[in-house]
């Protein structure tokens, strides 16, 4: 129907009327993605339940074969545990597939509801809210707090995800963007404005792409000083660091001191959704102001019900966490060991830089057809031009034969394609 319209609008102007070439100019901003080496395809995959990190790649010609996934955000493999599962079975056998609607028009139900207690009891605020993302919960949240404190000045790290610098870009409102984990320069920032005005700084625990912690008590500390809302997204943390998997403000005994935590259920906790979890009053307030929430068909009961008990098994999952951090550490290791220019922050995420765009999806597509491991390259706008890179999350799930397998190929496909070693790239 689009490609039918396009041609009636190209071929049927009224007399007077300029044609404008409506294809000419996708096939125009297409190529351009591909001149660049930024157009991104889509890499047909089939998870095997049971055998991750293991799946099946149906390549272009529509024949199968066998890779081992190193870029996926199922960080802990809770996509194929047995409790989540069968969770999920009862609740779409007593529920069927769909919600049905709206939270507020009967799309709220029981699994909705226990979702939201096992997560405002993980993160020890009053209540939480679902959301089907959390990139949703981010700008859903963000553009509607001016609404509810007038004059809000939002405080945002220059390195915040997308979906944070979306809500506060459409938000109306006043923004400051600090530079990265500067936190002197936030401090200039707030120090600049209206001591009275109501204030909120943005960050984030770990940030993707670099796998660097943000300064949370130093953060912590300034909000205090001058009387501002914190927010903190840890989606790349939760399950993953605390005692109780609930994020690295948990870990460092801070999240009692952060107003509004956003985290999802689509990485560690292997399903799908995204939450924020806050004071009972800041949480009624954004589920009744926010379009993103009101607008939006709620999760399926049974992707609920998974989540649910995703959260509930991780609560006590310390060992998963530590073989995770292991494995990551590991991996680290074996590339520090070949040079080649790692970042290493501490964090479970492994970028290895290449610094240009072409020869990032050239080693991608290289590794995927030689060597049967599937890495997806990250380019620009995801990161600024010249810090062109791959990222690969390990988990509990890459064991020693995997990790062999992947070092042994970056070893050869850094040779041959004569790429610079360096002992570390940070």
């Amino acid at each position: 129907m689009i490609s039918q319209g396009v041609e009636w609008r190209r071929g049927h102007g009224t007399e007077g009327s300029s044609e404008v070439n409506y294809d000419g100019q996708l096939d125009h901003a297409l190529q351009r993605l591909h001149d660049e080496g930024r157009y991104r395809t889509f890499i047909d995959i089939e998870r095997q339940k049971g055998q991750f990190p293991h799946a099946t790649w149906t390549q272009p010609d529509g024949t199968p074969r066998p890779i081992t996934v190193w870029c996926g955000n199922d960080y802990l493999g809770m996509g194929q545990n047995p409790i989540v599962l069968q969770a999920m079975h009862e609740a779409i056998d007593a529920t069927g597939a769909g919600s049905g609607g709206t939270r507020n028009i009967s799309g709220t139900t029981v699994y909705h509801k226990r979702l939201e207690a096992e997560l405002a009891d993980l993160h020890r605020k009053e209540a939480s809210l679902l959301f089907t993302s959390a990139y949703i919960a981010n700008d859903a949240t963000l553009s509607t707090l001016p609404k509810l404190f007038p004059g809000l000045i939002i405080y945002s790290d220059a390195l915040n995800h997308a979906s944070m610098i979306e809500g506060v870009r459409r938000n109306g409102g006043a923004k400051r963007i600090f530079r990265h984990n500067d936190v002197e320069h936030l401090r200039e920032l707030l120090e600049a404005d209206d001591p009275e005005a109501p204030k909120l700084i943005a960050f984030e625990s770990i940030y993707s792409m670099d796998g660097d912690f943000g300064p949370i008590a130093a953060i912590c500390d300034l909000a205090v000083e001058f009387g501002a809302l914190t927010y903190i997204d840890e989606v790349h943390a939760v399950g993953m660091y605390g005692p109780r998997g609930a994020g690295v403000a948990e870990r460092d005994g801070l999240m009692g001191r952060i107003d509004i935590i956003n985290g999802t259920l689509a990485k560690a906790y292997g399903v799908m959704g995204g939450y924020i979890a806050a004071s009972a009053k800041m949480c009624d307030a954004i589920r009744s102001y926010a379009p993103g929430f009101i607008f939006t068909t709620s999760l399926p009961p049974a992707v609920a019900a998974g989540a649910a008990a995703s959260v509930a098994f991780l609560k006590t999952a310390e060992n998963l966490r530590a073989d995770h951090q292991a494995q990551a550490k590991a991996l680290k290791l074996r590339l520090k060991g070949l040079g080649l220019p790692i970042i290493d922050h501490g964090s479970h995420i492994v970028p290895v830089m290449v610094g240009n765009p072409v020869h990032t999806k050239m080693l991608s597509d290289m590794l995927l057809q030689d060597h049967g491991i599937y890495v997806q390259p990250i380019n620009f706008p995801t990161v600024p031009r010249g810090t062109e890179r791959l990222r690969f999350t390990p988990s509990p799930v890459h064991g020693p034969s995997e990790i062999d397998a992947l070092v042994h190929a970056m070893d050869q496909l850094w040779s041959h394609c004569a790429l610079n070693r360096a002992e570390s790239a940070g």
